[in-house]
């Protein structure tokens, strides 16, 4: 694994990149692109697969996202769907000019909000040319209506409204609002999905000092303004695959959006698993590693 660094429009993005076995800088290999989930950085689940496709003849980019881990951009914690959609690009651009990456085979790879960032580029991006999900939502999907799929437009309002008077509030010289990602703390009335989260993020299961839990409050507002797959019907004709937790309470978020895509694509579903569980379990991520690999291999 060689740590890197690369420009995005002037932002300083710090990422990995994973080699294959017997790595050879004369080589042509096909590359990908990990895109972590909200809250997460490069050494967590984006990593840890990034690591796994490369022992399967793939060079791996996983990065941390801008305005966040060791990346750079100001302010700190912003999490702007437009600008990491952008990042994914940004990360296609660097791959593309290693003389050892076949540039017309690149894909990506998303895991939970990154894979909406993921396939959100990818409908944009013609350089990229399949893109797989683990755990796929759409960010904007998951605050707007919650975790279920559920949240009544009335509250959505109100979230806003409380958006907009911290907003005018820093105008006026109020420190910023942040806000975590997943709970600090959970009870008996968290949501299972939620309480895996915790466990992951916050104990020394995968906790990360880069990864802090932290979010902007203001940044609520553009992650309810983002739709993912707005378009995905005539914009994405790469192949697609998701790869869902049969037990995952935002499974509803794939399964919305298989009839929609027209060109190739699967959803396979790991029996017995949440959603967080196919970040680092190792029989479940044993389990995605032997669809993903098929499938890019087929693709790229």
């Amino acid at each position: 694994m060689r740590s890197i660094t690369f420009d995005n429009a002037g932002i300083t993005m710090a990422g990995n990149l994973h080699l294959p076995d017997g790595f050879s800088e004369d080589g042509s290999y096909p590359a990908l692109v990990s895109v972590h989930p909200g809250s997460g950085v490069k050494e967590q689940t984006a990593g840890l697969y990034a690591a796994k496709l490369a022992r399967e003849g793939f060079v791996t980019l996983a990065f941390d996202a801008s305005h966040q881990g060791a990346s750079g951009g100001t302010p700190r914690h912003l999490e702007d769907p437009a600008a990491r959609v952008e990042d994914v690009r940004a990360a296609v651009d660097h791959l593309s000019t290693l003389g050892f990456v076949d540039a017309d085979r690149i894909g990506v790879l998303g895991i939970c909000a990154g894979a909406g960032y993921a396939v959100n580029a990818t409908m944009t991006d013609r350089r990229i040319k399949a893109v797989g999900t683990i755990s796929p939502i759409d960010i904007g999907a998951a605050y707007r209506l919650g975790w279920d799929g559920s949240e009544p437009v009335a509250a959505q309002l109100a979230t806003l409204d409380t958006v907009a008077q911290q907003r005018a509030a820093e105008a006026r010289g109020a420190d910023a609002a942040v806000v975590p990602y997943v709970p600090e703390v959970v009870d008996e009335s968290t949501v299972p999905d939620m309480a895996e989260a915790h466990d992951y993020y916050r104990t020394p299961r995968a906790q990360h000092p880069n990864s802090d839990n932290r979010m902007l409050f203001t940044s609520v507002a553009n992650i309810y303004a983002f739709d993912a797959f707005h378009q995905v019907e005539t914009l994405l004709t790469q192949p697609l695959l998701m790869v869902a937790g049969s037990e995952a309470g935002s499974l509803w978020q794939a399964e919305r959006l298989l009839p929609r895509v027209n060109g190739p694509k699967e959803l396979a579903l790991i029996e017995g698993a949440g959603h967080v569980s196919l970040y680092d379990v190792p029989e479940y991520v044993d389990q995605v590693t032997a669809h993903l690999t098929p499938f890019f291999a087929k693709y790229l």
